[in-house]
């Protein structure tokens, strides 16, 4: 019962993210029209996850978790396409470190990571003392994936991936830094394999076809991929190589969502 969900969940996760790498490739007039159509599907899923967390059985497990990605794809949309992000579109000052360097940072995206945390409360809140919690853990998942990886990144990575920064988010950049290790990116290789281990042995210990069960694997599928992804950062393959088939420039640097 656990290796279809876990395929499923890679499926998602892959098909996703190459959705989003081609609406982001397309010229920018595009964009408005796509993010538009985007977020009554977002709405559509959001709504469906009150009704699908009622569930028991696999199916509603399989439904939610493509409900979160769904309208995970929504709001990475708006983040690569310019929509939300924060305040500031400013480049890092030179010679700016510290405290005065992480507040400069968050002023970029600071706007997107609260509309994230706000959906996540939603689900949370739609999907309370309810047997199917796929799409909220899902969703939730994403959201620590996504933190972590920026943080990595803000404090220095060998791989930083930045040549796949489209133009209009060119000054993000400049917040991260090279460096052969920091200290946070074991921890989240660490907490990565822990969440894929617990989710698994969560799923082979629930009642078989049930919503539970499938759960754990998908969450576990997820957990594994976000692991890839953080290796990613250290290994000399750019991860956005890919989805590079996916763009519709093919001959043009992509933006793969994190």
């Amino acid at each position: 019962m656990t290796f279809p969900p876990l395929l499923f969940a890679i499926i998602a996760w892959f098909v996703g993210t190459a959705a989003v790498v081609w609406l982001d490739s397309r010229p920018r007039r595009t964009f408005g029209l796509s993010f538009a159509l985007a977020g009554i599907a977002a709405l559509a899923a959001t709504v469906s996850v009150r009704w699908l967390a009622a569930g028991s059985d696999w199916t509603s497990a399989y439904a939610g978790f493509a409900a979160a990605i769904v309208i995970w794809g929504w709001h990475e949309m708006g983040f690569l396409m310019g929509f939300v992000a924060g305040p500031s579109k400013a480049p890092c000052p030179a010679g700016l470190t510290g405290w005065a360097r992480f507040k400069a940072a968050t002023a970029t995206v600071i706007h997107h990571e609260i509309a994230l945390a706000l959906h996540l409360a939603l689900l949370v809140a739609l999907s309370w003392g309810l047997p199917n919690q796929a799409a909220p853990l899902t969703f939730g998942l994403l959201f620590v994936l996504r933190l972590s990886a920026k943080f990595n990144l803000y404090l220095g990575m060998p791989n930083l991936s930045d040549e796949v920064f489209p133009e209009h988010l060119a000054y993000l950049k400049s917040y991260f830094r090279k460096a052969a290790m920091n200290p946070l990116f074991p921890w989240s290789i660490a907490l990565g394999v822990t969440v894929t281990l617990i989710a698994w042995r969560f799923a082979e210990a629930a009642p078989a076809n049930s919503a539970a069960a499938a759960t754990g694997a998908l969450i576990a599928g997820l957990a594994a991929l976000g692991v890839v992804e953080h290796l990613f950062l250290v290994l000399p393959m750019k991860d956005a190589k890919l989805f590079r088939w996916a763009s519709a420039k093919p001959t043009d640097k992509i933006t793969v969502g994190s």
